[in-house]
């Protein structure tokens, strides 16, 4: 076993049982399964029989997942309803073994979720056909907040790693990223943000994930080629006082700017890559797990996610896989 393969290893061992909390945007995918019947007397639209529904972890709820099934110890922080939505969410967290005391309740408002129906027959491909999404966009209240602030002051001094996923829904709010950074900053622990729409806001961070269109928008102006993105990330970096910024590129691969250093990371076979949906949590879980080796493991771990359909998740048992298949192609050349 050659140092690489070593630092791969013992990187993967390391990842075992580490204690991460992740806090963000908790999400319901659903995906409701419908056979085409006929046409419908009242409209020209499909008439759907019902065959079958599914509820997959979104948001931070997929991060948390990944982190779960890369065998850490995650906290899931976040707001939920009181519905079935939120009972699907931590039924799915909870079966992979993450803590899920940290969905909040809030009977003023529903589980985030966003409702995907799917329409097919015997005869024909299925293909997406609508999308319904459902959240709340009041600001969060007092009392809510203060619960969420409980919790996390109560699970804080076990933890080894923070995840804000902010995904512009209102869970992340100044006064939850201030107590989380603060600590963070304090207490030498790694910390990682994604955050879809205000990442310029987390001053502090210890490392950044946008992907490419993502740090486009939050730097005003067009990244066209590696060279740019290198820039903006570095811009970025400096912006926020972050040790890193990760840039996730589809089948691009991905980019990683540190202070002084850049690393290019190609998606290993990208003849493989079915749907990169779901791969940058994939990625923001590796990272938080072994910040040391983040560069190169989030790449396998995201290089596994990429080859999957829809948001999906990657094990230990995987990762360990694709750890020793890249060594048999080292050792064979």
């Amino acid at each position: 076993m050659n140092a690489l393969q070593q630092e791969y290893h013992d990187a993967l061992s390391g990842m075992q049982g580490r204690d991460i909390l992740v806090i963000g945007d908790m999400v319901a995918d659903i995906y409701l399964d419908g056979r085409i019947s006929r046409i419908s007397r009242e409209a020209p639209v499909l008439v759907l029989e019902q065959a079958g529904e599914k509820v997959v972890a979104g948001g931070a709820a997929n991060v948390v997942n990944n982190i779960a099934t890369l065998g850490g110890k995650v906290h899931a922080v976040g707001l939920v309803g009181r519905d079935e939505s939120a009972d699907g969410l931590r039924a799915i967290l909870a079966a992979n073994g993450a803590d899920v005391r940290g969905l909040i309740a809030d009977d003023s408002r529903p589980t985030i979720s966003k409702t995907r129906i799917i329409a097919g027959g015997r005869a024909t491909v299925s293909q997406q056909i609508v999308r319904i999404d459902r959240e709340s966009k009041a600001p969060m209240a007092p009392a809510v907040e203060a619960e969420l602030r409980a919790y996390i002051k109560s699970v804080l001094p076990t933890v080894e790693g923070v995840v804000i996923s902010d995904y512009g829904s209102g869970t992340v709010t100044e006064g939850l990223q201030s107590l989380l950074i603060d600590y963070c900053q304090a207490k030498g622990i790694p910390s990682i943000v994604d955050s879809r729409y205000a990442v310029r806001r987390f001053h502090g961070i210890g490392y950044v994930k946008q992907n490419d269109a993502e740090i486009a928008a939050a730097m005003g102006r067009n990244l066209d080629t590696t060279e740019d993105i290198v820039r903006a990330a570095e811009e970025l970096r400096q912006e926020l006082a972050a040790k890193g910024v990760l840039v996730t590129r589809g089948e691009l691969g991905m980019v990683l700017v540190e202070h002084g250093a850049v690393h290019e990371i190609p998606v290993s076979d990208k003849s493989e890559v079915f749907d990169v949906s779901g791969a940058g949590d994939t990625c923001v879980a590796a990272v938080i797990l072994a910040p040391a080796t983040a560069a190169r493991l989030s790449n396998i771990a995201s290089g596994i996610a990429v080859r999957k359909l829809g948001t999906s998740t990657v094990s230990v048992r995987e990762l360990a896989e694709a750890i020793e298949k890249s060594r048999e192609e080292y050792t064979s050349k």
